[in-house]
């Protein structure tokens, strides 16, 4: 753990305010959900909460699942994160951090497909070596709470076909965080 040097005081109604710094840093938003850990020397811990993170082996399974379907490399992700891959060297993504423009197509709730390798979108943050194709967001009760993804190789077109997958899977997984 890494000290900030930032001190904060707690309101007389419990509260205590994460600098917009941290905030900006870690990509906390207004409304995100935050786990409370304690430690028994008085360390209080906030962690970001990601609801398909509990899926853990499940979402593993569901993209090799995609990945053998398809023949292509399929990953899904929570807001911030990689959890799953499959059909790809999982050192080079696993827990790595989702680019902004993955960010940016789970904020509009609305899918996206590359028609070639020019308008593919970067995976991950610092990962050049692979594209998304196709991205789904997951959305449960609303809010989306993270993404299927297809990987584009060199001069491949994704098709019809990896966006519906792409689909059925992030509305399977959203109606089962539902449940």
């Amino acid at each position: 753990m890494k000290a900030t040097g930032i001190v904060r005081r707690i309101d007389d109604l419990g509260r205590v305010v994460i600098p917009k710094e941290i905030r900006r840093t870690m990509r906390i938003r207004e409304g995100d959900p935050l786990e409370i850990f304690t430690e028994k020397d008085g360390e209080v811990i906030f962690k970001k909460y990601s609801p398909i993170g509990e899926l853990g082996d499940f979402a593993i399974n569901y993209a090799e699942t995609l990945a053998k379907t398809s023949g292509k490399g399929a990953c899904i992700t929570d807001r911030d994160s990689i959890i799953a891959v499959s059909g790809i060297p999982k050192k080079e993504l696993m827990e790595k951090r989702v680019s902004r423009e993955i960010e940016n197509v789970m904020s509009e709730k609305s899918a996206f497909k590359s028609s070639n390798t020019s308008d593919s979108l970067s995976i991950a943050d610092g990962v050049e070596k692979y594209s998304a194709g196709v991205v789904v967001p997951i959305v449960s009760e609303g809010d989306t709470i993270g993404s299927v993804i297809f990987v584009m190789n060199d001069g491949e077109q994704m098709s019809e076909v990896e966006t519906k997958l792409a689909e059925s899977a992030a509305g399977f997984l959203g109606r089962h965080m539902e449940g």
